[in-house]
């Protein structure tokens, strides 16, 4: 390996940069350095050489350094600058982009607040559900830009990224146990039987890009107000070239670990909301996993160099994740009716986290589909004609399809509309008959000042219905309601307890849907 001493006591030194008297800290990985001063973060590769990973010749470190930048400002340009030579000198001194020699390369990034991360704001429970649903924005963006590639991805590389977690698990055993380490191989391995074919067709209809790969909250951090993706894998095509839901999986997995089960569901709504992409659905719980399991085995490594309870616990804690993400639940149907302002999306938010598997229940939202149909974000306001009868009937075929769909993959589903027509609920129950899961209607009711006082209180939102739509349902027949009638005159308070009581009741078999942890 390349002896980088010369050029890590170089770039220790404030004078290196031109800025003595400033502090510099330094931050250290198994494969990199990072030095801290002013406004500026120089990142160093480590000569070091992995099964996944060689950075153990200068030449290697150019590359990979230039593809790192490369690859990073597609999500993070204000944060990476240019990528710098260290030279020596004919005197012997050490330089940056001088004319001597070439020792190695760096890569020179804007400098930002490490509360800024969102781990850290994790930990000070900082994140906040806009912020969630900016952050899936982002990803969205990200993913609908990236390139496609169809040399990678697919069953092959779910199979291989399985296979290389057993060997590296059953090395952790013990303190892992090895009857438990065969036992999620062999789930991982029978999911994927029946995921095979999709995950192929998957790839084959560009799902899999270049995507950043190691999508967790440590690299996201707030830059200038907004949420920033940076440090995606560069090192190997393998491990970036990959499904969208197994890049989005890292995120989902990390928070869940995290018992932030409540965010894990608001990215994992909207990001559905924002793509439509539904059919990968039934792949999100191996994908989870196998992110789980990747983490139990690497952090199982560093205990065995540098034991630590506190990595040890987190080796077994992800290890249990990973076990937990592949054990089926039996899904069901949630549909929640009632005039504007009732407070049906409040409701369904709160329950959708509180369901199996991970991330919770899919969120199917009447508004929000009909934006879809416009091809708008869900707060974009729809002119009057986008309730014309025949884009109402869309939004209703479209609210039964989602629902379909999700139970099929074998999640949870809650939808949200007024249902104020006995067809509506007649087609939606419907929907849990022709998919042999339990059925729950809701209706949520509430005097019509408390509805109004609602409605005008409203923020940033799906729906549009204002004081005028509100009077134009009060006149309308409903007909007979069978569904659980539910009063929501107050607060979740009193609503939230009585909702989830109902759902226990019918849907015998599910976990119990209190608050996750």
């Amino acid at each position: 390996m390349d002896d980088q001493r010369d050029v890590i006591s170089f770039l220790s030194e404030a004078e290196s940069y031109g800025k003595a008297g400033l502090t510099l800290e330094r931050l250290e990985t198994h494969i990199s350095m990072v030095f801290l001063i002013g406004d500026r973060a120089y990142k160093l590769k480590r000569a070091v050489r992995f099964s996944y990973l060689d950075y153990s010749t200068a030449a290697r470190r150019e590359w990979f350094c230039k593809a790192e930048f490369e690859l990073n400002r597609r999500t993070a340009p204000a944060l990476y600058l240019r990528v710098r030579a260290i030279t020596r000198e004919a005197g012997g001194n050490l330089a940056f982009d001088g004319d001597g020699t070439v020792l190695d390369w760096v890569l020179e990034m804007q400098r930002f607040a490490q509360d800024g991360l969102f781990d850290r704001l994790a930990e000070a429970r900082k994140l906040t559900p806009e912020l969630m649903r900016e952050l899936t924005a982002v990803i969205t963006e990200f993913h609908a830009a990236a390139e496609v590639t169809r040399d990678h991805g697919g069953r092959a590389a779910i199979e291989q990224t399985i296979g290389d977690n057993h060997a590296n698990l059953l090395e952790s055993c013990p303190p892992l146990d090895s009857h438990q380490v065969q036992r999620l191989y062999a789930a991982s391995m029978l999911k994927l039987s029946t995921l095979g074919p999709l995950l192929d067709s998957r790839r084959d209809a560009g799902k899999v890009r270049h995507c950043h790969g190691d999508l967790h909250l440590r690299n996201i951090c707030l830059f200038e107000g907004r949420p920033t993706l940076f440090d995606c894998i560069e090192f190997s095509d393998a491990l970036f070239c990959i499904d969208v839901f197994y890049d989005l999986a890292f995120l989902l997995m990390d928070l869940i670990h995290r018992d932030l089960h409540d965010l894990a569901n608001i990215v994992f709504n909207r990001y559905l909301d924002l793509t439509a992409d539904l059919d990968g659905l039934a792949a999100l719980p191996l994908f989870m996993s196998v992110r789980a399991a990747v983490r139990t085995h690497v952090l199982a490594a560093q205990d065995r160099q540098h034991p630590s309870r506190r990595t040890s616990g987190d080796a077994h804690a992800y290890f249990s994740l990973a076990s937990s993400l592949l054990c089926p639940h039996p899904p069901c149907l949630i549909a929640i009716g009632g005039l504007s302002g009732v407070g049906k999306s409040t409701l369904a938010h709160e329950l959708a986290p509180g369901f199996a598997p991970a991330p919770g229940a899919r969120l199917i939202r009447s508004d929000v589909l009909r934006k879809r149909l416009f091809d708008v974000a869900p707060e974009t306001r729809l002119p009057p004609s986008a309730y014309e009868t025949k884009t109402t009937e869309r939004v209703y075929r479209g609210l039964h399809e989602q629902a379909t769909a999700s139970l099929a993959a074998g999640y949870t589903a809650i939808v949200d509309a007024t249902f104020l027509q006995k067809e509506e609920r007649t087609r939606i129950a419907a929907s849990a008959a022709s998919s042999h899961v339990p059925f729950i209607g809701l209706w949520l009711e509430a005097p019509s000042e408390v509805l109004a006082a609602r409605i005008g209180t409203r923020g940033r939102d799906a729906s549009d219905a204002n004081l005028r739509v509100l009077q134009q349902q009060l006149k309308i027949d409903t007909g007979p309601i069978g569904w659980c009638r539910i009063d929501a005159t107050r607060d979740l308070a009193t609503s939230l307890p009585a909702a989830r009581a109902l759902i226990n009741r019918f849907c015998e078999g599910l976990r119990s849907v209190a608050s996750p942890a």
